[in-house]
């Protein structure tokens, strides 16, 4: 019995040491992987936040097939424009899928779905796009208007951006985001709480905003002058997925005199 525990001990000391020394048998990851989330309404790359495995997105879920049959998930970040693109990735054979603010890709119960992809990644390039359903669809109306006390005015409309009904949600939330970067959204860093004006809804009563123009004006006095802005407008459901992610438009860039 001490003989085993011995070579046991000693199994574990030589993997350790040889996990530790300066020779990988593995090569660097160095495949790139790169793709769009499309709106399947307008052809157009559907507007989310910069995301990653924690952040609140869309998120590329990656499952490596190649060594199990049920992986344990990898996720990649998307940029706010709905695009990709990661450099690093192993090569080998991936089910790939992508999750946010828009019908699922991949669904159970009693009509499943599964429109992910199940891709061989290797030499060089790799691209991967998905078309979705977004939950809302937001579009500005007119371009943004500066005040003379400093403010600055927008107008948009919310639409329902999927006809399933499984999916057309209470809205909970239309906010118009203001920051001195071009990142602009919900997170933290994201938006200026300041001038930012974020209004939420309980039960249907954001539902009746939808498909109507919107008017709305930021808040906390003026802006900083001689500088540009960047603004956009993010509107959620109740779908509970991730965090709940918002839908959004595109950025927009004002010069503030």
């Amino acid at each position: 019995m001490k003989r085993l525990f011995f070579y046991a001990a000693l199994s574990i000391t030589v993997a350790t040491a040889g996990s530790c020394s300066k020779d990988d048998n593995y090569a660097a990851p160095s495949e790139t992987l790169q793709g769009k989330i499309i709106d399947a309404g307008t052809g157009n790359t559907v507007q989310g936040e910069v995301s990653g495995e924690n952040g609140i997105g869309t998120r590329i879920e990656l499952r490596e097939l190649s060594w199990s049959d049920n992986p344990t998930p990898l996720y990649l970040a998307t940029m706010q424009d709905g695009t990709y693109h990661n450099s690093k990735i192993f090569a080998g054979n991936y089910k790939i899928s992508a999750d946010g603010a828009f019908v699922p890709l991949v669904q159970t119960g009693a009509t499943p779905v599964d429109k992910s992809q199940t891709v061989e990644i290797k030499s060089g390039v790799t691209t991967v796009d998905f078309t979705v359903e977004p939950f809302l669809r937001i579009e500005w109306v007119g371009e943004p208007v500066i005040n003379a006390n400093g403010t600055i005015t927008v107008s948009f409309k919310v639409t329902r951006g999927t006809t399933n009904p499984a999916y057309q949600l209470n809205v909970t939330d239309i906010n118009l985001y203001v920051n001195s970067f071009k990142y602009v959204g919900d997170n933290a860093n994201s938006f200026d709480a300041r001038y930012s004006s974020r209004v939420g809804f309980s039960g249907t009563t954001g539902n009746a905003l939808l498909g109507q123009t919107i008017t709305r004006t930021t808040i906390g006095g003026p802006l900083p002058g001689q500088r540009k802005l960047y603004i956009r407008i993010g509107a959620r459901t109740t779908y509970p997925n991730n965090g709940r992610p918002y839908n959004y438009n595109e950025v927009k860039e004002v010069a503030m005199p």
